[in-house]
């Protein structure tokens, strides 16, 4: 018999329904766990330790440019593409070591609220959303 590709098997619908289901768990856990404020939940009370932490910020930088763009250098150049994500260690842990303290002693979380307590201003809000969604836009169309 023979097999069709593009099409999903019984074992591929359970890895996809145990992982929603996974991901609804932790979702609703961490809520009910957090109800105290919005920074409670996004920020987890800031009670997490270093590796659930590492492992969001991991998460969050992957994207379709790594899944296409890093696998189709990968492909034509080989494996020494590989050193572009080694590089991002060393440069994420060098950022984290240079502003956390910065962060921390302001009481903000992200560097648009830094920029905004430290400029003030609607314009400056503005003028981040512009670049924010320019880079958006130009990152996702080099993929």
């Amino acid at each position: 018999m023979e097999k069709v590709l593009g099409v999903l098997d019984g074992a591929d619908l359970g890895v996809l329904a145990c992982y929603f289901v996974i991901v609804f768990a932790v979702g609703i856990w961490s809520s009910c766990r957090n109800r105290g404020s919005v920074g409670g939940y996004f920020l987890a009370g800031r009670s997490m330790n270093w590796l659930p932490v590492g492992a969001s910020v991991f998460a969050s930088n992957i994207g379709s440019g790594h899944f296409v763009g890093l696998a189709g250098s990968g492909a034509s150049t080989g494996i020494g593409i590989a050193v572009f994500e080694f590089n991002a260690i060393i440069v994420l842990v060098f950022l984290g070591w240079l502003f956390l303290p910065v962060y921390i002693v302001s009481g903000i979380v992200t560097m648009p609220e830094y920029l905004r307590k430290r400029f003030g201003g609607q314009r400056i809000r503005v003028y981040l959303a512009i670049v924010a969604l320019l880079l958006y836009i130009f990152t996702k169309i080099s993929v």
